[in-house]
């Protein structure tokens, strides 16, 4: 089945951007959804953003207009702009599709004011 490994994370200001990557094992081309999930400590886990083979793309409330899930089906990667960061955006982020396979390790975001 095919895995995932998540990088990018890191320690930012709140007001900053980052942006995430998601390596898959193999090809993403025929994976028809694909998604960013998030969990901070002590909760479960959210999902932040959606995208579709044809690039169609769907927001958690909480992130719309400060995210951008994008995807590279040629180089197998799912992207995660994040602009705008606030503290309750710390946690760590997975991506995966849907329906799922295993989680990856994520990568630990983590906002400061």
């Amino acid at each position: 089945q095919v895995q995932f490994v998540e990088s990018g994370g890191g320690l930012v200001q709140a007001g900053g951007s980052l942006s995430i990557s998601c390596a898959a094992s193999e090809s993403i081309f025929n994976i028809k959804y694909m998604v960013w999930s998030r969990q901070a400590l002590g909760e479960d886990r959210e999902l932040v953003a959606g995208i579709t083979s044809d690039g169609t793309t769907k927001y958690a409330d909480s992130v719309k207009g400060r995210f951008t899930i994008s995807r590279d089906n040629a180089k197998n990667t799912l992207y995660l702009q994040m602009n705008s960061l606030k503290p309750e955006d710390s946690g760590f982020y997975y991506c995966n599709m849907i329906p799922h396979t295993a989680w990856g390790q994520g990568t630990q975001v983590t906002v400061f004011s």
